[in-house]
């Protein structure tokens, strides 16, 4: 029992290790801070999961080149199974390589890989023999109440985070056919106005009236034609206005923000800003336009 609580408390190290790298790279690579963890808590699972692996598993091989390659398999079949299980359970892709050279099905890539096999070294050669070192010295009352503290908050953690986003395909879709809601009753606006502004020029007598009309219903057919313009770009439904999104007025882009925020609940928008690459497998197109929204806004301090 007590090797299982070491286990464990060698976990929570290795996931918050995992967690500070990986939200200190991805916030160089986005210029803004990124809580880079699955959970709420400041662990990434999978770094504690590959690190303890590599620990039972390899921890008596002792050829730095052999564990270097048994490390980078491993990390990469880990990594793999995580990002396809994680696929079909929340209809939705993490992370993907598919920008880097030999990758496979964007799931995994060579230069991960490598990373991974200089980290297992590192790990089962340096790091491990003084976290073990250093977990000897602790009481057992306190590792005891480690265990039982950290595993209590990891399990309430890991259950919040699930509930939170199993559903974040279907928040998505809401949050299509608002936009989509909202496209519809902008164009209809500009477009009775532009109408009742025709008809009301239609509408002069005279001769002198009708060669005003005539010039006025030439303004107003300009005017029509500006008004297209706002129409296509912020009228249109969601998956055709933000082809243009770089048109797009602040205005628009908050209110996108606005529905957003009542879309979707708390993990889910974190997950949105928290993982770049994140994909899903419906209204993908939807969700990246969301999140190139919400980086404007970000770099205009909105």
């Amino acid at each position: 029992m007590l090797f299982l609580e070491y286990l464990f408390l060698w976990f929570i190290f290795y996931s918050f290790a995992g967690w500070v790298y990986e939200s200190i790279l991805v916030s160089c690579q986005q210029h803004r801070w990124v809580n880079r963890g699955f959970l709420n808590g400041p662990l990434c699972p999978i770094y504690g999961t590959g690190a303890v692996a590599g620990v039972v598993i390899l921890g008596q091989i002792h050829n730095p080149v052999v564990l270097f390659f048994l490390a980078m398999i491993g990390a990469s079949v880990l990594e793999y199974f995580t990002s396809w299980a994680m696929e079909q359970l929340f209809h939705a892709r993490w992370w993907d390589y598919s920008h880097f050279r030999f990758n496979l099905n964007g799931r995994i890539c060579l230069l991960g890989a490598v990373v991974f096999g200089i980290g297992g070294v590192l790990i089962v050669d340096v790091i491990q023999p003084q976290v073990a070192r250093v977990t000897d010295m602790i009481p057992l009352q306190i590792i005891h109440v480690l265990f039982i503290v950290l595993m209590a908050l990891t399990i309430a953690d890991t259950i919040v985070t699930v509930c939170g986003i199993v559903n974040f395909e279907q928040s998505l879709e809401q949050f299509k056919i608002a936009m989509a809601k909202y496209g519809d009753a902008v164009r209809e606006k500009v477009g009775d106005a532009v109408s009742g502004a025709t008809d009301m020029a239609s509408g002069m007598v005279g001769g002198a009236a009708a060669g005003l009309a005539a010039k006025a219903t030439d303004a107003l057919s300009g005017a029509s034609d500006k008004f297209g313009g706002v129409q296509s770009a912020v009228g249109q439904k969601v998956g055709e206005s933000w082809q243009n999104g770089r048109e797009m007025s602040s205005e628009f882009m908050l209110r996108i923000k606005d529905a957003a925020d009542s879309v979707f609940n708390r993990q889910q928008r974190r997950m949105i800003a928290s993982f770049p690459r994140l994909k899903t497998t419906s209204n993908n197109d939807t969700l990246q336009q969301l999140r190139e929204t919400l980086e404007k806004l970000y770099r205009r301090g909105r």
